[in-house]
């Protein structure tokens, strides 16, 4: 199968090219968010002649390294909590939602044709459903031709805010799981194929017949994989759109965790598509390059403003209006200077 561009480019460090004396803006981590970053990326050196530099390597390898402050920004699917924040001298803040949906390489089977429910899926990635024509799947897919055939898991093999929230999608939906594999950027797998990033993900799952796999829409979509419909948690089938994952985000109340760190998987709603998830930015409270750190402010803040069309077009959601008011206030309070100077203000 052919991969699209994006995708490739997504197995890289660099999202655009650089020229000499373009101010270096520097991140790593989650590939949940990497292609709606790379065109953001590209459409603002376009626009400013400022490039920025992500390496698309994982939430797990974007904590580190922010951690470590060898980047200007750490790029996470998965939260950190209130202390992890305090104790490593980070501001966290959303910069776009957009939804998790798995995939399967099946014969026969179109996009959208196949329906799995919570339970059931979780019973596949324990590896307690074996074959495709269990009658656990046949009951949700009436009419559906089931082929007699053996499921082969995918999932990934390194520290991922997308499996975060695949797990914590499972572990809310089936005790078994959340008593047998919990929910954590890595988990250990009953069984299955493991593969680095969502690309890694969808090229196995692309490759291997009988299998099914979880990645970001965006991968999905632009890679023509063939994505399956939910039963969600009001029990109506719906599938992914940016529709059903804005119907999810409706009722997040950001602030109500540090670090606006709220889940969005398994929300009410009969359009609700059960496994939204939004992916964050971490960055240093007081930064090690105070010009790097006040230009990724600048880039985010315009990814905000202009970017959400953009966003729109690769099915991700944009954040709330009001919610991205309350995070440019979070940088002028919190993002600062060793003298104490603000980064950032809200009419910069």
């Amino acid at each position: 199968m052919k991969f699209t561009k994006i995708t490739l480019l997504a197995t890289g460090l660099a999202l655009t090219s650089w020229t000499a004396g373009a101010v270096d803006i520097s991140g790593a981590g989650a590939t949940f968010p990497y292609p709606i970053y790379a065109k953001w990326a590209d459409t603002y050196k376009k626009d400013t002649g400022v490039g920025m530099n992500y390496q698309s390597i994982g939430s797990g390898g974007g904590i580190k390294q922010i951690k470590a402050k060898t980047v200007t920004f750490g790029a996470s699917d998965a939260p950190l909590p209130g202390k992890e924040l305090t104790d490593s001298g980070l501001a966290q803040f959303p910069m776009v939602m957009g939804a998790i949906v798995p995939v399967v390489n099946l014969e026969g089977i179109k996009p959208g044709e196949l329906t799995l429910d919570g339970p059931t899926m979780a019973k596949i990635f324990l590896t307690e459903i074996k074959r495709w024509d269990d009658p656990a799947i046949a009951k949700l897919n009436p009419g559906v031709a089931l082929p007699k055939q053996a499921i082969a898991v995918v999932h990934r093999s390194d520290g991922s805010g997308t499996t975060y929230n695949f797990a914590y999608y499972l572990g809310d939906v089936s005790p078994d799981w959340k008593s047998k594999v919990g929910v954590a950027t890595a988990v250990q797998w009953p069984g299955g194929i493991g593969a680095k990033g969502n690309e890694g993900v969808a090229n196995n799952v692309a490759q291997t017949k009988g299998s099914i796999g979880y990645v970001e829409y965006a991968y999905a979509k632009q890679n023509k994989l063939t994505h399956t419909k939910m039963i969600n948690k009001a029990g109506k089938t719906v599938g992914p759109s940016a529709e059903t994952f804005q119907a999810a985000a409706a009722n997040a109340d950001w602030n109500s965790q540090p670090g606006y760190g709220v889940i969005l998987a398994n929300q009410p709603g009969d359009q609700s598509w059960p496994m939204t998830a939004a992916t964050w930015i971490l960055i240093p409270k007081t930064p090690p390059d105070i010009a790097a750190a006040t230009e990724a402010l600048k880039f985010f803040a315009w990814a905000y403003a202009k970017g959400g069309k953009m966003a729109e077009e690769l099915d991700y959601v944009a954040m709330p209006a009001k919610v991205v008011g309350d995070i440019q206030k979070m940088w002028a309070a919190d993002i600062k200077d060793t003298g104490g100077k603000p980064l950032f203000s809200p009419t910069n």
